[in-house]
């Protein structure tokens, strides 16, 4: 999986927006606040339109967020990656040969320490950090675990999404519709 050449992943927050797929150039969106009785009709739109989700198994409504859930999830529904903050999750989605992104939200220097050794402990694919508007804390994470990246939370402009990836972030997730329109890459 290359993110490099799409500078922001959408999120679908709300399920009105999962009609916007056709919209959009993207290959990748990230869905989150999913209920589990809306979670096939989701990628039965997504694999019309060609589309690759990554689901926030921790925000899907009506499923517990463990090793069982994550095993169902990646047999019946086969996300391109999971994210989530747990453990448990992260090491059985890798497990099933699903992506993984580890949701780490730092708050301060201990929470980096942390979230460094859990990062060792699980080895996703890729790390998720909130929040993504602190530069310095994206490039101290990225050397710090030599992990991909993927800056979310509070990143709203055209300049904090360049700020965060010259920092080094891989991509950036965002639900702003106005970023979503300004990145939207040309169809080939």
């Amino acid at each position: 999986m290359n993110f490099k050449g799409q500078a922001i992943i959408p999120v679908i927050g709300e399920i009105k927006d999962i009609d916007k797929f056709p919209d959009y150039n993207y290959t990748y969106f990230a869905v989150l606040n999913a209920h589990i009785s809306r979670l096939k009709p989701i990628f039965q739109f997504a694999k019309q339109h060609k589309k690759q989700l990554l689901l926030d198994i921790d925000l899907v409504q009506g499923l517990k967020s463990d090793e069982y859930a994550t095993e169902y999830i990646c047999q019946e529904y086969k996300p391109l990656g999971i994210i989530s903050t747990k453990p448990n999750v992260i090491m059985k989605a890798k497990q099933k040969g699903v992506q993984t992104f580890q949701r780490i939200f730092l708050l301060d220097s201990k929470s980096i320490e942390r979230s460094s050794k859990l990062i060792e402990r699980t080895d996703p694919d890729y790390i998720e950090l909130l929040p993504g508007v602190v530069p310095k804390i994206i490039r101290q994470f990225s050397q710090q675990t030599n992990k991909e990246i993927i800056a979310s939370g509070f990143i709203e402009t055209v300049e904090e999404v360049q700020q965060a990836i010259d920092a080094g972030a891989t991509t950036i997730t965002t639900s702003s519709k106005e970023l979503w329109d300004y990145y939207n890459p040309t169809s080939d």
